[in-house]
């Protein structure tokens, strides 16, 4: 018989606390035994470990899903947003690639199958009034611009109406973001820039390559947080559930110039170990060195270090924009484009290779619009840009002397007349969060 255990008074009324507390103690022990096993000599655990991890973040996806679908569920059918026309198509299409009957359809979108029917009797319909439809272009541009710009989004949704003008500017093909955005048809509203006021005080400004370069260090999680229910309410910030990445950036071309990761916050000596290695590998030292005022920035030994190379040393504004929004608008770019887009791994070497083609990603194929859609390497080795070659123009009425979207270039006669286009995107490192957009001759 097994024996009884006692119970604390008022035990009841911690029942739903004592969940939380399981719960985040379950993901700090699994989140530590799949660190380990991640880093096993043994492939077949890594690989177990690996298998794991995924069936597990697909089993939180499928709870999230459960939960937003049990709210739709309570709103009565007449009473449910309608979809819009692209959507419906959406869903037909999904249909046809999943397979689904109507019914099985209908329970996965809530919609009656009624509707169902509705939208498959109609959508043959043409004309603005039409149940299903695809925009149709609203300018002068063919349809093949538009397909190229709806085909790259697809291909790469991260990227917004202004990126996907300045890949396809590089690419020969100037088109505005406003018209990339009618092409899109978005129903986002992106907001208006807000000019910020300058930071007063005296500004270091760079007017050549390796002249200032910022340094900062960020944490990246393995999972999707940090958060815990007990005090103080966070995870410790160091492995197995993150990573440190430092990242020295040169101010002029944007160019990153090196890079670590790290498994711990590091410290003033390993931070000046890592800097010596960069001077080598560029070959170049910088004339100031700007970050923030963390403690291993204002140690003894990095100022002793600075001074003993002929660095000047800088320090951004605490509570003041644009004192480094560089390399945080570079912080901000990683994440989004790269570390949020993937399952962070458990081992570094995985990591370093899925950081280094990111690195190359963005100072080769990446754009910048502060830059002019050039590239960092561009600028950094003072190269042609592409987005100044010969463009495409593909309007046949369109005056040739009359002036394109920004930045200018000439009319590339010789490729304008040669017919119909490819586009062509390959991913950095078979990445698909990287893309590499180019135009050329269709075979």
């Amino acid at each position: 018989m097994a024996p009884k255990l006692p119970l604390p008074r008022g035990w009841k009324r911690r029942v739903r606390s004592s969940v939380l507390q399981i719960l985040a103690l379950s993901h700090y022990t699994f989140t530590a035994l799949l660190a380990r096993a991640a880093n096993s000599k043994n492939r077949q655990v890594r690989l177990q470990a690996e298998i794991d991890r995924r069936d597990h973040e697909i089993a939180l996806l499928h709870e999230e899903l459960r939960i937003k679908d049990g709210r739709m569920e309570r709103v009565p059918p007449h009473r449910r947003p309608h979809y819009s026309p692209l959507e419906r198509m959406a869903i037909m299409e999904l249909r046809a690639a999943r397979g689904w009957s109507a019914r099985q359809a209908a329970a996965r979108f809530h919609v009656t199958l009624t509707t169902l029917g509705s939208w498959k009797a109609r959508i043959d319909e043409r004309g603005p009034n039409a149940l299903l439809w695809i925009p149709v272009p609203v300018n002068k541009f063919p349809d093949l611009v538009r397909y190229i710009v709806r085909r790259l989004k697809l291909l790469c949704p991260r990227l917004g109406k202004v990126k996907i003008a300045e890949m396809l500017c590089r690419a020969g093909l100037h088109l505005a973001p406003t018209t990339v955005g009618r092409f899109l048809r978005a129903d986002l509203r992106w907001p208006e820039p807000v000019a910020l006021a300058a930071a007063p005080g005296p500004v270091v400004k760079a007017r050549r390559p390796n002249e200032l370069w910022h340094v900062d260090l960020t944490a990246v999680p393995t999972g999707l947080g940090f958060w815990t229910s007990w005090c103080p309410h966070a995870l410790p910030q160091q492995w197995p559930f993150c990573w440190w990445v430092v990242v020295v950036l040169d101010h002029y071309s944007r160019r990153v110039q090196g890079w670590m990761v790290l498994g711990h916050k590091p410290d003033a000596r390993t931070l000046c170990a890592f800097f010596g290695r960069t001077i080598r590998h560029v070959g170049a030292t910088p004339r100031y060195l700007l970050s923030d005022k963390e403690s291993m920035f204002r140690s003894r030994g990095y100022r002793r270090w600075c001074r003993r190379r002929g660095i000047k040393f800088r320090y951004g504004a605490v509570g003041k924009h644009g004192s480094i929004a560089i390399i945080e608008r570079f912080f901000r770019t990683l994440k989004s484009d790269c570390t949020r887009r993937i399952l962070v791994s458990f081992r570094r070497v995985e990591v370093r290779r899925e950081l280094g083609h990111f690195m190359r990603w963005y100072n080769h194929h990446r754009p910048h619009g502060p830059l002019g859609a050039r590239t960092p390497d561009e600028v950094y080795g003072g190269l042609v840009p592409a987005c100044r070659r010969p463009r495409l123009e593909l309007r046949p009425r369109w005056p040739r002397r009359s002036r394109c979207a920004s930045p200018q270039a000439p009319v590339d006669a010789a490729a304008t007349r040669a017919g119909p286009l490819q586009l062509v995107v390959t991913f950095v490192g078979g990445r698909c969060h990287l893309p590499s957009v180019s135009l050329r001759r269709a075979a």
